[in-house]
């Protein structure tokens, strides 16, 4: 871990966050949008996404007083308009707020800096203040109208996610509870561009190494798991683009202490991962789990050492070539490939 690393208790929303092996958390305010039909005319022809992307990007400049760039807006069609009922979604996408420089108070320096509570209230309320100017917003595209829904996605709303756990440990807490109180520290990534977390001049495939380096930025880890992750890719079939398989990783981290789970995920919310010398802003998905990740993995680990090697077929350690990459190993196994002998 860098000697210059900073505590993220002391990270403001509006703060980047250097990590290891070159990466950045770089803060963004990222909107679903969805587009309905305003009139029956709009429901059946394609939408031209060109288009209400300058409306929007018009409609920021004027009405929010914020930039955003046609490379912050992603519009896709759904296919098949003409199939569709007339009230269903003719496009979606997502917006993503980048520049947030304006949230800081331009009179702060290192010894008077804003309180992080303070700060904290303020970007949730500019947030939920664009999300209610948006919402339900008309769109007129030389006279096809259509609705916007615009919404916050689950994985970028810390303070909903925080609710969620709480409302579910509460009532997994009742009664009787073997080994104290029950607390999530396991956090779910998708969407990791596989070559970031990969040995340089080695393998385009994630490095379970590498990946635990950059985790243990926030914290010790007891168990860690990175899969490809091919479904981050399968909107691009939707318009008809091939699907390569690998380009994602899915990157699962177990904690050692809710504390350090509970800054980690708050630091991740809202925020893109770009690699030192890239212009791409890597817009993954982070939540936390709450099934039981890793001891169902070793549940099944032991189903299949019950199989007698002649019938166990894709269980074999050396996985087929069309199948996941997929490698997972604990903080004991950490040590015995750090340390040995």
């Amino acid at each position: 871990m860098s000697s210059s690393f900073r505590p993220l208790e002391t990270i403001s929303p509006t703060g980047t966050l250097e990590i290891e092996n070159g990466l950045s958390l770089v803060p963004r305010v990222k909107l679903n949008l969805t587009v309905y039909p305003s009139i029956p005319s709009s429901a059946t022809k394609p939408i031209d996404e060109w288009k209400l992307k300058r409306s929007l990007i018009d409609f920021a400049k004027t009405s929010l007083s914020i930039t955003i760039t046609e490379d912050d807006l992603d519009i896709r069609r759904f296919k098949d308009v003409k199939k569709r009922k007339r009230d269903d979604p003719v496009a979606h996408g997502s917006l993503s707020i980048r520049d947030l420089g304006f949230l800081n108070s331009k009179k702060r320096n290192e010894e008077e800096s804003e309180d992080l509570k303070i700060l904290g209230k303020k970007f949730r309320d500019w947030r939920d203040n664009v999300v209610e100017k948006m919402d339900q917003m008309e769109v007129n595209l030389q006279g096809e109208k259509y609705r916007l829904s615009v919404a916050v996605p689950e994985s970028d709303d810390f303070e909903e996610m925080k609710k969620s756990w709480e409302d579910f440990f509460a009532f997994a807490n009742k009664g009787y509870v073997r080994g104290g109180r029950q607390e999530p520290d396991t956090i779910v990534m998708k969407g990791v561009p596989s070559r970031w977390v990969a040995e340089p001049r080695v393998s385009s495939k994630p490095s379970m190494l590498v990946t635990h380096t950059v985790f243990s930025t926030f914290g010790k880890i007891r168990n860690l798991n990175v899969a490809e992750d091919d479904d981050q890719d399968k909107d691009a079939d939707e318009n008809g683009g091939d699907i390569i398989s690998g380009l994602h990783c899915k990157i699962v981290v177990q904690f050692e202490k809710h504390r350090d789970f509970y800054n980690a995920l708050k630091v991740l919310c809202g925020r893109s991962l770009q690699k030192q010398g890239s212009r791409l802003k890597a817009d993954y998905e982070v939540t936390w789990a709450k099934d039981g990740f890793f001891q169902n993995s070793r549940s099944q680990a032991r189903e299949n050492s019950r199989v007698p090697a002649e019938g166990r077929g894709h269980y074999r350690n050396e996985a087929p070539r069309h199948e996941p990459h997929s490698s997972q190993f604990t903080a004991d196994d950490t040590r015995r490939k750090r340390f040995k002998e």
